[in-house]
């Protein structure tokens, strides 16, 4: 049982990401696009989200420094600018973890101390506070905070120079073992400082010495102002050409941040959820995943990754592998796009209890978007809430982006013309690109809420682009992937 502050917590990081929206449906009623993030029926143009994440006592110790946010109240957390920050975006890439925490617990008091909330606190993986970004008039600005943590990474690269410095002086004096000494505690910075520890690695194999292991050749993240916003503005624009469904457009610009700066894991996270969700380019999907997840990367990038790997590897046969990277994404940081995807898997394979866990944890994410509703509904009606839902459905049938999910409803409550007319709107006026539809349509077929359709010609006859992928159901509650539980 949760702890009154962990409840507390949790509920503070469900109002903050209630205005992170969903985005539209996908075969199986997963959702995908917009870097995972955003909504199909939103105009927010949000692209930097700040990787907040309430702690948990299963997470990993932080491995660099910890930036603590302690906000005053719910209408902060939907308000804030803290909530989109390229700067603390790319930082969080660094070893520097974003947690979301309540001032009110015995540990916030001691960071917080004689500051009044809402405050930043920037502190060791040991809780040791280095510093403090105070709110002014009540508000706390994300410039006061990204001040905060690039002037103490400043301050750590230049004792880092330092002792580099001072490393090869010892070393030309012939004092070996003090060079050696000074090169150990650079090396051990590779997380945030890759650069230096690098340089150090170079140094003490020259040295002869032991134990040096392999630093990595990633290029630096662009934190230049004047660069950064050009950045930024571009991938504004893709956002939005993305949303307008003007596909080729978003990827151009998505790109183009990219090379502007190769070492930015968000204009990758935004591509390969473009191929994807989007233009079902899925080799190029596997490459920008992977690529995510072979560089330094923000958790939240690496969890859409995880993801968008998972939901392709189930897709292409391998349901045990594909499982486990979703299960693994959610605990890298979570979506409520990967919680969708789990509540479909779980309700093909005939396990409710699973299916409806996903399915509030998914809906607690924004229990007022109509999207995430529809998707809510499509399980309802399958579990004896027919009437609720149809009545979400009627309520959002316009909904284009939710068309597949609406189908849903009308299947399982017996509807069959409405049910076939709504997956032929999101067949053939929601999806743009063959590739995707032939997916989905495989989708369909063994998706758990439209077995009352599968023996039925005009399903069949709607879904005969399907790319036969996935194993055909022989029959119970859902199409059976192979999965068993150990």
């Amino acid at each position: 049982m949760k702890s009154p502050v962990t409840r507390l917590l949790s509920l503070l990081l469900v109002t903050l990401f209630a205005f992170s929206p969903a985005f539209a449906t996908c075969g199986g009623g997963g959702g995908g696009g917009g870097g995972g993030m955003s909504s199909g029926s939103s105009s927010s143009t949000q692209v930097y989200y700040v990787p907040w994440k309430v702690r948990e006592a299963k997470d990993p110790a932080p491995a660099g420094l910890v930036l603590y946010w302690f906000p005053l109240s719910n209408d902060e957390l939907k308000k804030s600018s803290l909530r989109e920050s390229r700067t603390l975006s790319l930082y969080a890439s660094q070893c520097v973890s974003m947690e979301l925490a309540d001032f009110r617990t015995p540990a916030g008091q001691k960071l917080v101390g004689d500051s009044k909330p809402p405050v930043a606190v920037l502190a060791t993986p040991e809780g040791a506070p280095v510093g403090k970004a105070e709110n002014a008039g009540g508000i706390l600005k994300v410039a006061q905070v990204e001040k905060l943590v690039e002037s103490e990474v400043k301050q750590r690269e230049s004792a880092l120079d330092a002792k580099l410095k001072e490393a090869r002086e010892k070393s030309k004096a012939g004092d070996t073992a003090a060079a050696v000494e000074l090169l150990r505690p650079v090396l051990e910075q590779k997380c945030m400082f890759p650069g230096k520890a690098k340089d150090a690695a170079k140094e003490l194999k020259k040295l002869g010495a032991k134990d040096v292991a392999g630093a990595t050749d990633a290029p630096l993240p662009v934190f230049d102002p004047v660069k950064s916003a050009r950045i930024e503005r571009v991938m504004h624009e893709g956002l939005s050409a993305e949303v307008a469904a003007r596909y080729p457009e978003a990827e151009r610009l998505y790109s183009l941040a990219h090379r502007l700066d190769p070492a930015d894991p968000t204009p990758l996270r935004y591509l390969g959820e473009l191929y994807r969700h989007h233009t079902g380019e899925w080799g190029k999907a596997y490459a920008v995943f992977n690529a995510i997840l072979n560089m330094p990367a923000d958790p939240l990038s690496r969890a859409v990754a995880q993801h968008g790997l998972g939901k392709m590897t189930i897709h292409n046969g391998d349901f045990k592998k594909g499982l486990r990277l979703m299960e693994t994404s959610v605990r890298t940081y979570p979506l409520a796009l990967t919680y969708r995807n789990l509540a479909v898997y779980w309700n093909s394979e005939g396990d409710r209890v699973k299916t409806e866990r996903y399915v509030e944890q998914a809906l607690a994410y924004d229990p007022e978007d109509p999207y995430n509703l529809i998707f809510a509904a499509a399980f309802m009606a399958g579990s004896g809430r027919g009437e609720e839902a149809l009545k979400i459905a009627r309520e959002n049938e316009g909904l284009l982006s939710a068309s597949y999910n609406l189908a849903a409803v009308y299947a399982q409550l017996g509807e069959r013309e409405k049910a076939l007319a709504l997956l032929r709107r999101h067949f053939f006026e929601f999806e743009r690109y063959r590739a995707v539809r032939a997916k989905e349509m495989m989708e369909a077929r063994v998706d758990a809420v439209f077995s009352s359709l599968r023996e039925d010609v005009d399903f069949a006859a709607l879904t005969r682009g399907a790319d036969g992928k996935l194993p055909l159901p022989s029959g119970g509650a859902g199409a059976r992937t192979g999965m068993e539980e150990k």
